[in-house]
């Protein structure tokens, strides 16, 4: 059985590459390329993929956001997340939204391939670098992990919730209608509410206490 495998990435080049590579092999084939994930629902229903690449940095729709969507609308679909960064509270949230596993785009096509069928066949495969940041950020987690009570305004919840689907701080003012520099005043905010330091504790803990 062939798998099929839609693909997310903003990158032209990369995108048509990574289309070649699953073509060229006989076990699968590429359903769909798309630039971006403003239109997931089409995109995913023009597709019908078994396997999703996901670009988590994309213009408009975030790869974070999309996966929730797809794993809302599409539950039985696999998602395989790639980044050029390995960006802690992305890893997270990715994870978090529904992502199986998690990989560098500077992975070698070989092993892409083998992440595309593990992640089909179930299984969570990540680039070490990945897999040892996440350890790390569940040792954490399990070490400071207690309940506590927080109080956060409506706005608060609403900008940690951008923060948590990996919204950068001028998709944040744009969704809210606010200035870059109100954002970042209610950030600051959280970040002292929350007893944090940085978006990755901040994320950690709204994930954690189920703030949002």
């Amino acid at each position: 059985m062939e798998i099929k495998v839609a693909i997310f990435e903003d990158n032209k080049v990369l995108r048509e590459s990574l289309a070649q590579l699953v073509n060229s092999r006989e076990d699968m084939y590429c359903t769909g390329a798309f630039a971006d994930a403003n239109k997931i629902l089409r995109s995913m229903q023009a597709a019908d993929p078994d396997v999703v690449l996901m670009d988590i940095n994309m213009p408009g729709t975030s790869g974070i956001e999309a996966v929730q969507i797809i794993k809302e609308k599409f539950p039985n679909v696999q998602i395989l997340m790639q980044t050029v960064f390995e960006e802690n509270d992305k890893i997270f949230a990715a994870l978090c939204a529904g992502a199986s596993g998690y990989m560098l785009k500077k992975t070698s096509p070989q092993k892409m391939i083998e992440a595309i069928h593990e992640t089909y066949n179930g299984g969570a495969p990540m680039a070490p670098s990945i897999a040892a940041k996440v350890l790390e950020m569940f040792r954490h987690q399990s070490a400071t992990t207690k309940n506590e009570f927080i109080d956060l305004s409506d706005r608060e919840k609403e900008i940690l919730g951008w923060l948590v689907k990996g919204k950068s701080y001028q998709g944040i003012a744009e969704s809210c209608f606010l200035s870059i520099d109100t954002v970042k005043t209610h950030v600051r905010h959280i970040y002292e509410k929350l007893h944090v330091h940085s978006k990755s504790e901040a994320v950690a803990k709204a994930i954690q206490q189920k703030l949002v």
